[in-house]
């Protein structure tokens, strides 16, 4: 396992051992900052602006002055590559908190944001994505501003946990009876040939592995539907898959004991499935540096 050791701050790269801060610190106490998780195929960011203008649009949500501009953020997530020599498949994770004060609810005066991202291998989880996975179900008692990627994960932290230890991989989460997302990811439901998911509004994440399955469904003539189907659905459902940055196009093959179709991955998810490495190939292939 290749191990990655320089780390973006906002001031500069520096070694992980090296990062501190004080023990007074925003996102620590109040879970005060936002982040972003963005996939690396073979050195090469998958989805970067989509990233990119999602960070920005969650620190504009929560008054958060992020110390970058988009440009500039380009340019050191680049550098964070670079000063690392990834050529392998990873994750940078990055994060931005209100800064380091003294403990108080409100904001503080003349304190600057704390940045840091850096970089991990993930190889892709080809096993489950091509023999599907399991979820179950949950209750969605999260918040309702989960458009905001922020760092209030506790729900999201309990709900996968529940799953884990069910044997799962995934909770597929719902509000009165009506599936929102999944604990890290954006939930579909497939019925005669057409594709469900909830709406882009507030109480989910607006997800930029989303954005291009909607792109590669109306390329390959698949309709797209943007209505949230109902826990009670997924026992008629043809497929059900989720997707992430990390997770990719998964098919989820059985929902609490039940079982999804035939089993087995279907049609629609296999197109969606090959779509999205063709797509990621060829933004590798256009990629580095091209906003520097």
């Amino acid at each position: 396992m290749t191990i990655y050791d320089r780390i973006l701050t906002e001031k500069e790269f520096v070694h992980q051992n090296d990062l501190q801060y004080p023990f007074e610190e925003r996102g620590l106490q109040f879970g005060d900052g936002i982040y972003e998780v963005i996939r690396v195929y073979q050195g090469n960011y998958y989805l970067i602006d989509e990233h990119v203008d999602r960070l920005y649009r969650s620190a504009d949500a929560v008054k958060i002055n992020v110390p970058y501009t988009k440009d500039q953020m380009y340019h050191y997530l680049d550098q964070l590559l670079k000063v690392n020599e990834v050529k392998s498949d990873a994750k940078v994770y990055l994060q931005i908190t209100r800064g380091s004060a003294p403990r108080d609810h409100t904001f503080p005066l003349d304190t600057s944001a704390n940045l840091y991202a850096y970089v991990k291998d993930l190889p892709r989880a080809t096993d489950w994505m091509r023999d599907g996975v399991s979820a179950i179900s949950h209750p969605d008692v999260r918040w309702d501003w989960c458009y905001i990627k922020s760092l209030n994960l506790l729900p999201n932290v309990l709900a996968k946990q529940e799953a884990k230890e069910q044997g799962s991989f995934e909770a597929i989460l719902h509000k009165d009876g009506e599936v929102t997302e999944c604990s890290s990811s954006n939930a579909y439901l497939v019925r005669n040939g057409k594709v469900y998911t909830h709406p882009a509004r507030k109480n989910i994440l607006h997800g930029c592995v989303r954005i291009a399955v909607e792109a590669f469904c109306k390329k390959e003539g698949i309709e797209f539907v943007e209505e949230a189907f109902r826990i009670e659905d997924i026992e008629y459902a043809d497929e059900l898959f989720l997707t992430s940055s990390t997770a990719e196009v998964m098919p989820i093959t059985k929902v609490d004991e039940r079982t999804i179709g035939d089993g087995t991955p279907g049609k629609i998810t296999r197109t969606l499935q090959k779509c999205y490495e063709e797509d990621a190939k060829i933004s590798a292939e256009q990629s580095l540096f091209k906003h520097v």
